[in-house]
């Protein structure tokens, strides 16, 4: 199966359809092509070992009632009005856009960006367009005058740093438990688009906008969520010359049944995403430490490791040298002390995936982020 006989498969329908078809825009019907394609290229990577990270299964067939509605113009009238509050889009044309588009005007009349393409979707009955955009900087220079800073995630505390500072966790999830109950079973009593015996019906209007109100709050955590992780790692990555995170087993912490909704509700993985480019934006540099590396159980001041540390031991004690601790920033005293073992680099940078020493102060043990050879995601 391949682009060329997708596309031969659709001409056929063209011509039975009518008019839709040409009421429409090509991109409407090339993305979809489009995805087809990338889709099938991971699957076959993932089968033929070149593609890191978890298997990708054959692609499968959507439908509008269980996907984002989106579509990605690259050819065509695509510009920003010069009232920054208009955008030109081929075939739907002028429309008007909530939020000052100034930003983008600016770089784009100077010369230094370039629109690729936009992108229409719909969020909780929200319309957005985005745009990737090819923009002209200058690599940041190192400052030289942050420091370093370990970062310990949790779920107590969004983020604890080396420096003393706690970050709180806003947890938008749960406080808005209450609420999604309730639009929960309102929904589950009206009558949906399934009927109990399975057969499909047309689902009332009460159902409807019981959905969309529920729609809305989902997406109104998400933005509480984003809007927390984006002001933590841009601080970060601002004030500091190098940040130092463990990297966590977050997909593998969610198959625990009574942390996976918190964990989740965090967004450890977000905030790890979100430090990889905005340290490279603004000069500094992203350590990660081993996922294996014992920061919560190795003492901050002798280096000593306790064999086990439960989870309800919330304080630090350590036998050999008496040091009593927070345990969150005991881990992050020691994820900061981490980049003095690291080769350093040029440029902004991650630990390499077979290089360096993870594990200070424990002789024989090289621990480093391997990555999954072809053999092993193959079996």
């Amino acid at each position: 199966m391949d682009v060329a006989g997708a596309a031969a498969r659709v001409e056929p329908r063209q011509a039975r359809g009518g008019a839709w078809w040409r009421e429409n825009s090509k991109e409407a019907y090339n993305s979809g092509l489009d995805a087809l394609a990338r889709a099938l290229q991971n699957w076959l990577d993932s089968k033929q070992g070149k593609r890191k990270g978890r298997v990708v299964g054959f692609p499968r067939r959507k439908t509008k009632h269980r996907t984002r509605s989106a579509c990605r113009f690259t050819t065509g009238a695509i510009r920003i009005e010069p009232d920054r509050h208009h955008v030109v889009l081929p075939r739907i044309g002028r429309i008007r856009t909530h939020e000052s588009t100034r930003k983008l005007a600016r770089r784009l009349e100077a010369g230094t960006a370039r629109i690729l393409s936009a992108t229409i979707s719909c969020t909780a009955d929200r319309w957005y367009v985005s745009f990737a955009v090819e923009v002209q900087c200058r690599s940041p220079e190192p400052r030289g005058v942050g420091g370093v800073v370990g970062v310990d995630v949790g779920i107590r505390h969004l983020a604890v740093l080396s420096t003393g500072q706690v970050v709180a966790n806003p947890r938008p999830l749960d406080q808005t438990q209450r609420r999604l109950r309730r639009l929960q079973r309102q929904l589950a009593r009206r009558c949906g688009p399934r009927a109990p015996d399975g057969t499909r019906r047309t689902p009332s209007n009460g159902w409807k906008q019981t959905r969309r109100r529920l729609g809305r709050t989902h997406a109104r955590v998400a933005n509480l969520r984003c809007d927390g992780l984006h002001k933590l790692t841009s601080d970060l990555a601002s004030s500091h010359d190098v940040v130092v995170v463990e990297h966590l087993n977050v997909s593998g912490m969610l198959r625990n049944r009574r942390l996976a909704r918190h964990i989740a509700d965090a967004g450890w993985g977000e905030l790890r995403r979100q430090l990889g480019y905005k340290t490279a934006w603004a000069g500094s540099r992203l350590v990660q430490a081993d996922a294996f590396y014992p920061s919560s159980k190795t003492c901050s001041a002798c280096g000593a490791v306790k064999a086990k540390l439960p989870l309800s031991a919330r304080v630090f004690h350590c036998e050999a040298c008496g040091l009593r601790i927070d345990r969150d920033m005991n881990a992050a005293c020691n994820l900061a002390a981490l980049v003095k073992d690291v080769v350093a680099g040029s440029g902004p940078e991650t630990v390499n995936a077979r290089g360096g020493d993870a594990r200070p102060g424990l002789a024989g043990l090289t621990p480093a982020k391997r990555e999954p050879r072809a053999s092993r995601m193959l079996g």
